[in-house]
C-alpha cells in the first residue's frame, strides 16, 4: 500500500473482477467528505474530530486520537445536562497549531417549572496535541441574567483497534482489555496486544469531578450571570513509560513556538489576491502540520488519517516540491531514509541491499506480521528518488557535507538499481513482488488494476514503468554531478554513459506513435500497454523525453481527453478501465500534477503548466479549508459546480499539499543553483488568476531576498524588494 493511496491495493487477481476483494482493501463503508472532520497532529499523534470537537458520535469513522498506528481514543463525547450542545462554529486556530469550537446549550429543562433557554450558555473548547498528549480547555460561561449550576458529561471510550482495522481488515484474535485504573481526577484504559506491549489512555481533569467510571466523567459547575469557569482535560498515550503531562498553557505556548521556529527559515508568499493567500496558507501549514521530527531529522508524514507515518515516495517527493522554500525538509527526509535503507534479504518485505524504505509502521498488526508493512520496501520508485532529491538538494544548498555523509547510501542505491532492479539487465529497471501478501504494483499507482494494456487486459510479469524509467535517468544524472563534486570522475561518466543508453531505449521503446504518447509501462514479456496515462509526463519532469516528443505529450495531455478542466486525469476519457471515480484510473491527483507542471515548464511550456495551476488553485478553492485533498473524482469541470470529492481521500496529504509550491515553481521558472549563486527565473508566467505576488526570505547560501511579481500585459516583471548576500537574481526571457 501507498502512502498515496486510499485503498491498500490487493493482488493481481488471475482475471480481472474488480468484486473481488483483497484482505488489504479498504471497504468504503463511510465516506470521509459527508460530514465536517478536524485533524489535529504532532510527532507520531493525530487526532481525527467532528466538527463538535467529539469523537466517535458516529461509528464507523478514521475519529479518534491515534498513536503510533493505534486508537487510544475511540469516544469522547460532551454533554450538557445529558444533551449534546448546538454548535456554533468550528475552525483552526490562526496558525494552524490547535481548534476551536464554539458552543451553546439547547432547550435544558430543569424540573418541572424551570429551564435554561438556548444560547445561555457558551462553551467555547480548545484543543491540540503536544508529545502524545490532547489537550483541552472548555470555558463556560453563563449569559443569562440567574446563576445556573449545571451537569457535564464527558462520555470516553478506548478501543485499541490497530489503524489496519479501522480501514476495514478483520483480525482472528485480538489482545486484552485490561481492568479500567479509576482514580478520583483520572480514568485510565488500558490494552495489552498481542504483541505484548501495553497501551494506555488516561484521561485526567481539573478540577477534580463529582464522580468517573469507567466509560463517564461528571463535573458540576455554578456560574452567577456573566460568570465563566474552565475545565482542562488531557488525554495522554502511552507505550510502555508514562507519557508526562504538562500545564495547557505552558504547552499551548510551546506548539506555538515550535510552528514558529519551524517555518523561521522558510520562504514566505504573499499576494493582494485574498483567495489565494487562503490557499497558499493552508499548503504550507499542511506541510508542516505534517512535518514531523525524526532522530535524523524532520520528515513530512503522508497523509491523515491513513498514512501518518513514514513514507519513502511520498517524503521524497514532498522534499521536491517544498525545496525552493525549505531544504530543510530535503534533508531531513535524506538522513531518514538513508538510515532506514535495506541492507539484507527479506522476502516478506520486499527488501533487498540497497533499496529505499516505501513505508514504515508501529502497530500491533506490523509488529506481528499480520500486514507486511512494519519495514516494507515495495516500491520500485523510491530508490531512484532518493538518488534524484540527493542532486537536488546538492544542487540548491552546496551541502556537500550531508552528500558526503549519505554516499555509501548513495552508492549502495545505484547497487539496487542495477542488481536487483533490471534483474534482466535489459537496461530497464522493473518491479516484481517477492511474497504474495506485498502489493502487486509498486509504482505510485499502486492499485491492482492500475497497470493494463490497450485491451483492458491486465500487465504481468517483471513491469517496467514509464515514469520509472526517466527517475533512472534523471537519477545518474544527479549522481554524476554529485561524483564530479565529490573527485569520483570514473563514476561520473560511466553514469552519464548508463542514462544516455537508457535514453536511447526508452524512446525505442517506450514511445507509442500511433497515440501520441509513452506507454504507460513494459510488461514481462516487453509488450507495451498502450494507454494513455498522466505517467508520460513524469518524462517531462525527469527530462528523458526527447523535445519534440516532449510536446506531443503534452498536447496529449492538455486534451479535453485527459484535461478535465480541475487537472490531468490519471487515465485519459476514452481509455479502457477509465472511471472519473476510480483511484488511480481517471481521478485528478496533485501531486501528479505538480510533477508534470514541472515538467511542462522544463520544456519551456510555461503558458501550460500555468493552466494546470490554475485548475489545481480553483479545485481548492472549493474544498473545505481551501485544501487540496489527496486526490478528487476526474469528472469533467461543469459551470457552477466544484470538483467531485473522492470518499477516503486523505486530507491534509503532504505531497497534495506542497502542489501548490511546486506548481508556483513550475510557472515562475524559478531555477536555485547554489554552484552559481544564483537565483534565476527562466521566462517566469503568472496564472491568469494571479496579477501579483511577493515572495519573501527566498533564501540561497548567505543571501536573502524579497522579490515582488508583477503581470504586465502578457509578460511578468521582477522587482527586488530587499537583498543581503551576494547572490545573483537573473530573469531569463
Amino acid at each position: 500500500m501507498t502512502s498515496s493511496a486510499a485503498v491498500v491495493p490487493r493482488p493481481a487477481p488471475a482475471d480481472s473482477d474488480p468484486n473481488v476483494w483483497s484482505e488489504y482493501e479498504i471497504e468504503a463503508q463511510g465516506s470521509l467528505v459527508d460530514r465536517q472532520l478536524r485533524n489535529l497532529k504532532h510527532g507520531d499523534a493525530f487526532a481525527v474530530l467532528d466538527s463538535f470537537g467529539d469523537i466517535g458520535k458516529v461509528s464507523g469513522t478514521p475519529e479518534g486520537i491515534f498513536y503510533r498506528d493505534t486508537r487510544f481514543l475511540s469516544h469522547f463525547e460532551l454533554r450538557i445536562e445529558g444533551k449534546r450542545p448546538l454548535l456554533l462554529g468550528s475552525a483552526a486556530l490562526e496558525d494552524k497549531a490547535g481548534l476551536a469550537v464554539d458552543l451553546t446549550n439547547p432547550d435544558i429543562p430543569l424540573g418541572s417549572t424551570d429551564k435554561v433557554p438556548k444560547d445561555t450558555i457558551f462553551l467555547e473548547r480548545s484543543k491540540f496535541l503536544w508529545e502524545a498528549v490532547c489537550y483541552e480547555r472548555l470555558k463556560v460561561k453563563n449569559y443569562g441574567s440567574v446563576p445556573r449550576t449545571l451537569r457535564l458529561d464527558f462520555l470516553i471510550a478506548a478501543d485499541f483497534v490497530d489503524l489496519f482495522e479501522v480501514r476495514g481488515m478483520k483480525r482472528r484474535r485480538r489482545g486484552q482489555d485490561l481492568p479500567p485504573v479509576i482514580g478520583s481526577d483520572s480514568l485510565e484504559l488500558r490494552y495489552r496486544g498481542l504483541d505484548d506491549v501495553e497501551r494506555r489512555s488516561r484521561v485526567s481533569f481539573f478540577p477534580v469531578p463529582l464522580h468517573i467510571t469507567e466509560n463517564r466523567a461528571t463535573l458540576s459547575i455554578s456560574l452567577a450571570p456573566q460568570e465563566y469557569t474552565s475545565i482542562f482535560v488531557t488525554v495522554s498515550c502511552t507505550e510502555g513509560k508514562s507519557t508526562p503531562i504538562r500545564d495547557f498553557f505552558i504547552s499551548y505556548r510551546d506548539t506555538h513556538r515550535a510552528r514558529r521556529a519551524s517555518t523561521s527559515n522558510t520562504a514566505k508568499l504573499e499576494s493582494s489576491y485574498e483567495l489565494f493567500r487562503d490557499v497558499a496558507s493552508r499548503a504550507v501549514s499542511d506541510v508542516y502540520t505534517l512535518v514531523t521530527k525524526t532522530e535524523h531529522g524532520v520528515y513530512p508524514y503522508a497523509g491523515i488519517p491513513w498514512f501518518s507515518t513514514i513514507f519513502g515516495r511520498d517524503g521524497i517527493i514532498t522534499a521536491m516540491l517544498m525545496l525552493w522554500m525549505d531544504p530543510a525538509i530535503a534533508k531531513g527526509v535524506l538522513r531518514t531514509l538513508a538510515a532506514m535503507q535495506a541492507v539484507d534479504f527479506d522476502a516478506k518485505s520486499d527488501a533487498q541491499p540497497g533499496k529505499i524504505l516505501h513505508e514504515c509502521r508501529h502497530g500491533e498488526m506490523a509488529n506481528l506480521g499480520e500486514v507486511p508493512f512494519r519495514r516494507y520496501y515495495g516500491s520500485v520508485d523510491s530508490t531512484p528518488l532518493f538518488l534524484m532529491l540527493a542532486g537536488m538538494y546538492a544542487e540548491r544548498t552546496g551541502d556537500l557535507e550531508t552528500v558526503a555523509a549519505i554516499w555509501p547510501n548513495i552508492l549502495a542505491a545505484l547497487r539496487w538499481i542495477d542488481e536487483f532492479g533490471d534483474r534482466d539487465s535489459d537496461g530497464f529497471v522493473e518491479y516484481h513482488r517477492e511474497t504474495e501478501n506485498g502489493l502487486a504494483n509498486q509504482g505510485w499507482k499502486d492499485s491492482w488494476d492500475a497497470i493494463f494494456h490497450g485491451d483492458g487486459s491486465l500487465a504481468s510479469g517483471s513491469i517496467a514503468l514509464c515514469e520509472v524509467q526517466g527517475y533512472v535517468f534523471a537519477a545518474r544524472h544527479a549522481v554524476a554531478r554529485l561524483s564530479e563534486q565529490l573527485g569520483h570522475a570514473d563514476l561520473a561518466i560511466t553514469l552519464i554513459e548508463q542514462a544516455e543508453r537508457l535514453r536511447q531505449r526508452f524512446e525505442q521503446d517506450f514511445w507509442c506513435e500511433e497515440i501520441g504518447t509513452y506507454a504507460l509501462a513494459l510488461d514481462g514479456e516487453k509488450r507495451p500497454c498502450r494507454v494513455r496515462t498522466s505517467n508520460a509526463g513524469h518524462a517531462l519532469f525527469t527530462g528523458i523525453a526527447a523535445p519534440d516528443r516532449a510536446r506531443q505529450v503534452a498536447a496529449n495531455l492538455m486534451r479535453p481527453e485527459s484535461f478535465s478542466g480541475w487537472g490531468i486525469r490519471t487515465l485519459g476519457h476514452g481509455e479502457p478501465r477509465y472511471n472519473p471515480m476510480s483511484y488511480h484510473n481517471g481521478s485528478v491527483w496533485p501531486h501528479d500534477n505538480a510533477l508534470i507542471a514541472l515538467g511542462l515548464s522544463r520544456y519551456g511550456l510555461r503558458a501550460e503548466a500555468a493552466r494546470v495551476f490554475t485548475g489545481l488553485f480553483h479545485a481548492a478553492t472549493y474544498h473545505e479549508l481551501h485544501r487540496l485533498p489527496e486526490l478528487f473524482c476526474g469528472f469533467n469541470r461543469r459551470p457552477h459546480r466544484g470538483p467531485t470529492a473522492y470518499p477516503v481521500a486523505c486530507s491534509p496529504q503532504a505531497w497534495s499539499a506542497a502542489a501548490i509550491p511546486g506548481l508556483l515553481a513550475a510557472t515562475l521558472g524559478l531555477d536555485l543553483k547554489h554552484h552559481d549563486d544564483a537565483i534565476g527565473f527562466r521566462e517566469p508566467w503568472l496564472p491568469d488568476f494571479l496579477d501579483e505576488l511577493v515572495i519573501r526570505n527566498l533564501r540561497l547560501g548567505e543571501t536573502r531576498v524579497d522579490l515582488r511579481f508583477h503581470r504586465v500585459a502578457q509578460d511578468v516583471a521582477v522587482r527586488l524588494l530587499a537583498r543581503e548576500g551576494p547572490a545573483k537574481v537573473v530573469v531569463l526571457k
